[in-house]
C-alpha cells in the first residue's frame, strides 16, 4: 500500500463513512469526497483513487441497497471491512444553542434509527431527508429553525453544538463499511470471503447452494438476496463466509457449487474485522 493512499468515500466531509475511512487507514491518507455510492465505485474502478469506502449494512436498519446493486455490476474487489458504532446527536447552531427547532434534517437511515426518540421529544417537528447526515449538518440554521441529526465528526466539521447526545433508539447501533480496491488481498488466517451466487429459478435452489457449506463446516456470516437485474423475479444471493478464496477448503466449496449454481462471482477475500 502507498505511504499516503488516496481514498474515496461517501461524502460530504463529516459523514460516518469518512470516520470509517479514518478508522481503517489512519489520518495519513488523501480523502476524496463523493456525492453517491456509485461515484465511489466508479473512482476505484477507473483507477482515479487507490481505495473506496462505502456503507453496506446497519445493525438497526439493515442492508444498504445501493451498495449491493453496485457490487453486482462493478469489477472492484472488497479488500477489507470496518464496523463502527453509530452515535447520533441532535445538533444545533453553536451561536444559538437554545434555538427553537422547527425541522430536523438527516439521512433517511439516521432518521429511522432515531424514530422512537424523535416521536417522544419532537413529535410535531418536520423531518427533512438529506443525502447524508453531513449534508444535514451543513444545513443547520438557527434563523429558519433547522437542526440536524449527525455524529461527532459532523459536529466538529461544521462547528455545531450537541444539544442531545446519543439519541439513537438502539445502544448497539453500528454500521459495517466495505473497503474497495482493485487488487486481491493475500490470506491472513483470519479471513472472510464475499460472493454473489446466481441460481436457477426452481424449487430447492437455495438448499442446494447451502448444503456444501454445511458438509464442509464452513460458517456463514451473512446471506441476503437482491433482484439479479437479468430477468424479472430472478434473484442473486449475497453470501459472506469464513475463510479465504485461496484456502483448500474454500476451493473445494467452489468445486462442489459449480454444478449447483449458474454463476459465482467472488467479490473478495479480506481480513475479517477484529471486534
Amino acid at each position: 500500500m502507498k505511504a499516503k493512499p488516496t481514498v474515496a468515500y461517501l461524502g460530504p466531509a463529516g459523514t460516518f463513512t469518512q470516520a470509517a475511512a479514518l478508522n481503517h487507514f489512519g489520518d495519513t491518507i488523501t480523502l476524496k469526497s463523493c456525492v453517491t455510492i456509485g461515484d465511489v465505485f466508479t473512482r476505484v474502478e477507473s483507477g482515479a483513487v487507490d481505495f473506496g469506502v462505502v456503507p453496506v449494512e446497519n445493525s438497526t436498519e439493515g442492508i444498504v441497497n445501493n451498495t449491493q446493486d453496485c457490487l453486482i455490476d462493478s469489477k472492484v474487489k472488497i479488500c477489507g471491512e470496518e464496523i463502527i458504532p453509530i452515535h447520533h446527536h441532535l445538533l444545533v447552531d453553536a451561536s444559538s444553542p437554545d434555538m427553537t427547532i422547527k425541522r430536523i434534517a438527516s439521512h433517511q437511515q439516521s432518521l429511522a434509527q432515531c424514530r422512537g426518540w424523535l416521536q417522544k421529544h419532537y413529535p410535531d417537528v418536520e423531518l427533512v431527508e438529506c443525502s447524508s447526515n453531513a449534508e444535514a449538518a451543513a444545513s443547520v440554521d438557527a434563523d429558519n429553525g433547522t437542526a440536524a441529526i449527525a455524529g461527532d465528526l459532523a459536529a466538529a466539521t461544521y462547528h455545531l453544538h450537541v444539544r442531545d447526545r446519543a439519541i439513537q433508539d438502539q445502544d448497539h447501533n453500528s454500521t459495517r463499511f466495505l473497503i474497495l480496491g482493485s487488487d486481491p488481498v493475500p490470506a491472513t488466517g483470519r479471513d472472510k470471503t464475499s460472493v454473489l451466487i446466481y441460481t436457477a429459478n426452481k424449487p430447492g435452489a437455495l438448499f442446494r447452494v447451502l448444503e456444501p457449506f454445511e458438509n464442509l463446516q464452513i460458517s456463514l456470516t451473512k446471506i441476503d438476496s437482491r433482484p439479479s437485474k437479468r430477468q424479472a423475479w430472478e434473484y442473486v444471493f449475497f453470501i459472506d463466509f469464513e475463510g479465504h478464496e485461496a484456502d483448500a477448503r474454500v476451493q473445494d466449496l467452489f468445486a462442489r457449487l459449480a454444478d449447483r449454481t449458474e454463476e459465482i462471482k467472488v467479490l473478495g477475500s479480506y481480513p475479517a474485522f477484529a471486534k
